[in-house]
């Protein structure tokens, strides 16, 4: 009897060790993980965000949604204190893309040096990561880059609509935010996913086509990448160019389907299954 008591406190014990820590995550980001929670504003063209679909692969992980529809670093940086971001043990920041479209200057690695404020990407994220920093001085902090992006069209408004990063900004790339990103990570010897340089995440993969008149015509047809990007989109009359069948990795040129959520989701869940 003593030693199947033993036995059972080893086996115990032992299947104890390989338990895994619960985790608290906090995501911070725009509109690509506030979507997670609000599935209905993609007019339930993903049936899952990033967020749902780690939590699923990792049940000891438990997340906190902090996406904020439309928001750019600068925003996040300058109202950091009156959004309660609580204490977590890890913290993902995918921040960048809006700041783009908005023409946020990148700035300097001195901005960042010296904390010069939110003007510019590099001062948005010394605030964040600073803030960050001072909830749990102990926290994993993951910085995620901004995945490349098409000709987005917003599903309910259709003058709400942006070129792809193929092209320039107010003078700036994507790529250039990208890389700020990925500096300020190997500077505070963050952990960072590069989604704009992920081969799951190819520009010619966000959609399958867009649907457009041809000029020559008047007649729609399919038109696919990249050459769609020089045919005119008329949002005051032309259809919606991103039917169901042209959905990608993204759903309207911008945000994640499911398919690009997943290639999200597996690379943080990559990580948060590797506990520190």
């Amino acid at each position: 009897m003593k030693k199947r008591t033993i036995a059972l406190l080893l086996f115990l014990l032992l299947a104890s060790g390989f338990q895994k820590k619960e985790i608290k995550w906090v995501a911070i980001g725009d509109s690509i993980t506030y979507l997670n929670e609000h599935l209905d504003e993609t007019g339930n063209r993903i049936t899952k965000g990033y967020l749902t679909m780690v939590a699923e692969q990792l049940p000891f992980v438990h997340y906190v949604n902090k996406g904020y529809n439309g928001w750019t670093a600068g925003r996040i940086a300058a109202n950091f204190d009156s959004l309660y971001i609580p204490y977590a043990d890890v913290y993902t920041v995918l921040l960048g893309t809006n700041d783009w479209w908005q023409g946020r200057p990148v700035g300097s690695v001195d901005d960042y040096k010296n904390a010069s404020g939110d003007r510019t990407i590099y001062g948005a994220f010394r605030i964040i990561v600073s803030r960050l920093r001072k909830l749990n001085t102990h926290a994993r902090i993951i910085l995620i880059t901004p995945m490349r992006r098409t000709d987005f069209v917003y599903l309910f408004n259709m003058k709400n609509n942006a070129w792809g990063s193929y092209k320039d900004k107010d003078g700036q790339s994507l790529q250039q935010v990208a890389a700020a990103i990925k500096n300020i990570a190997a500077m505070e010897g963050l952990e960072c996913i590069d989604l704009y340089n992920d081969r799951g995440l190819k520009e010619k993969d966000l959609v399958r086509f867009k649907w457009l008149k041809d000029p020559a015509t008047g007649k729609y047809r399919s038109y696919a990448y990249p050459y769609f990007q020089t045919i005119p989109f008329h949002p005051e009359t032309d259809v919606y160019p991103y039917p169901e069948a042209a959905i990608g990795l993204t759903y309207d040129g911008l945000h994640p389907s499911d398919k690009g959520n997943r290639v999200i989701a597996d690379r943080i869940a990559s990580l948060l299954s590797r506990q520190q």
